[in-house]
């Protein structure tokens, strides 16, 4: 009877620590992806974004003309071609506008004025679930149908602004908080939307890095040489950089060493700040050097969100309490 009971607990054991194991695993992928989290990151990303929007919208508002339409510089029957069937674009709203008599430049305006609107609306976080529909159909419709915001950053806000239409963006720093229409508090929707966006962070910049170094121009420096002396490019004169050839290597390495390790480096709490900074400083030298403005100020604002702004519930409670006046008190003497 002894034997029979020894052996049934022996057998009985590994299960026991194998659902144990099972167990930690679950909580801990439950606590990475479900923790309830703050939207803040959300409301700086939205906040940012529209910024981006608002100033790439006014800087082609002198040249609506000129981009849209039949008299554009693509054309609109060519646009009907080049892109695909359903791919939604401008046309289809000045086709829209046509049977009740309204002139192509009008309806191109019109459909700006109400890309514009909507930009507003989102970054104000006014009605923000709806506003960043409208953000997101209106600049896909733009970036199909002229080549003005074609330029590698309509890419990335068009991935940003597709999180933005699901993403708790506007329950925080929005209009609809100070109205109430949305809660401040943390949720798991804010912790899984965020997990979403530095996962993709994680892919684009590994993906970028293995493909820089899958070349020799990443390697012998000549990638970064082409770059700044490209006339539609450069923003200041670099030809100094032929008489020490060393420093366009390094500036090659350094960027493959910094996009290739950030799948590895942002996540240690230890190195995650520094090299998120490392990446923003070098997006900062995109923008100086290749005069890359939007797309540095995108790139910079989407590693920005996902690792440098607070998100856990216990800092944000910390943070405010240090700002809040301390009482002191004066310790009272006893008398003898």
């Amino acid at each position: 009877m002894t034997r029979v009971t020894v052996a049934s607990s022996t057998a009985v054991a590994p299960r026991t620590r194998s659902r144990a194991g099972w167990e930690r695993v679950r909580a801990a992928m439950t606590r990475f992806l479900a923790a309830p989290a703050s939207p803040l990151p959300f409301g700086v990303l939205r906040i940012g974004l529209g910024l981006v929007l608002l100033v790439q919208a006014l800087s082609v508002v002198p040249y609506l003309a000129d981009s849209y339409g039949t008299r554009g510089l693509v054309q609109s029957a060519l646009v009907d071609r080049l892109v695909p069937p359903l791919t939604p674009r401008v046309g289809w709203f000045v086709a829209l506008l046509a049977p009740i008599g309204v002139d192509e430049v009008v309806a191109i305006r019109l459909f700006f004025a109400l890309h514009l609107g909507a930009v507003l609306a989102f970054t104000a976080g006014w009605r923000s679930r709806l506003a960043a529909v409208l953000t997101w159909a209106t600049f896909v419709m733009l970036t199909t149908s002229g080549p003005l915001y074609v330029y590698g950053v309509d890419r990335f806000v068009r991935i940003a602004l597709f999180y933005c239409m699901f993403a708790p963006v506007g329950a925080a720093l929005s209009c609809d908080g100070v109205a109430g229409r949305t809660s401040g508090a943390p949720t798991a929707a804010a912790r899984l939307w965020l997990r979403v966006l530095q996962v993709h962070l994680l892919v684009v910049y590994a993906a970028s890095g293995i493909e820089k170094a899958s070349g020799a121009q990443w390697w012998n420096g000549e990638a970064l040489w082409r770059s700044m002396m490209r006339p539609d490019l450069g923003t200041l004169d670099f030809g100094w950089v032929a008489s020490v050839p060393w420093l366009a290597k390094i500036g090659c390495w350094a960027t493959l060493l910094l996009e290739c390790g950030y799948a590895v480096f942002v996540w240690p709490r230890r190195t995650s700040k520094w090299w998120v900074l490392a990446i923003l400083a070098m997006h900062a030298g995109i923008a100086l050097v290749l005069g890359l403005w939007l797309f540095s100020a995108t790139m910079m604002l989407l590693s920005l969100s996902a690792w440098l702004v607070p998100c856990e519930p216990h800092t944000l409670q910390t943070s405010r309490s240090d700002l809040s006046p301390v009482t002191r008190t004066t310790p009272t003497r006893r008398r003898p």
